[in-house]
Formats: structure tokens, sequence, C-alpha cells
């Protein structure tokens, strides 16, 4: 079994910050790629941020420059750092791991719960 469990989320004003971390734990030989994903009401979830092993970043247009994702291969986890918030971030922000769980593969994709992250203008 794989866990993911997030933490970090909150309420923020406008133009504040917020980090959110996502810790994996279980049966894992290595975490092949991390990503945050957001989904607001009504609307479908998207890719917020991606992070390979080696450290490769992607980042939705929407928060270039404004949100930074990083891990830490030896503890299993990811964080998100978001700056500058908009009331446009407000969402549930879910953690994703492509997980590797021993050395001839079994591949599995994890979630984490989620968590609520409220910008208020």
């Amino acid at each position: 079994q794989v866990q993911l469990v997030e933490s970090g989320g909150g309420l923020v004003q406008s133009g504040g910050s917020l980090r959110l971390s996502c810790a994996a734990s279980g049966s894992i030989f290595s975490i092949n790629a991390w990503g945050w994903y957001r989904q607001a009401p009504g609307k479908q979830r998207e890719l917020v941020a991606t992070i390979t092993r080696s450290g490769s970043t992607n980042y939705a247009d929407s928060v270039k420059g404004r949100f930074t994702i990083s891990r830490d291969n030896a503890k299993n986890t990811v964080s998100l750092q978001m700056n500058s918030l908009k009331p446009e971030d407000t969402a549930v922000y879910y953690c994703n791991a492509n997980i590797q769980r021993s050395r001839w593969g079994n591949y599995y994709d994890g979630w984490g719960q989620g968590t609520q992250v409220t910008v208020s203008s």
C-alpha cells in the first residue's frame, strides 16, 4: 500500500503565500515524477506543476513565476510554494505521484486526499 498525505492548505488574502507539502509512505522503491493538480468548484481538475526525479519542472501558464515545485527524493516528499496568490487560485489542490514499488517495476499512480486553498480578495 502507498499513501500520499497533503498538508498546508488554508485561507489567505490576495497577494499572500502558502506552502503545500505532500509525503508518500508505504511500499516505495522510487518516485519517478510528482505533480500538483487543482480543481475549482464547477471546473475540471487541471495540472498546476510537475517535477521529474532529476528535477525538471513544468508549470501551467497561469502559475508561472508565482509557484515553485520542489521535491526531496530522500524523504519522498514534494512541496508547492505559492506566492502572489490570486482569488482565481482558489481550489482543492491534489498531489500526484508516479511510484515504482519495486526494482522490477510495479508502477502505481497515487493521489493525495486534497487540501483546500482559499484566496480572498
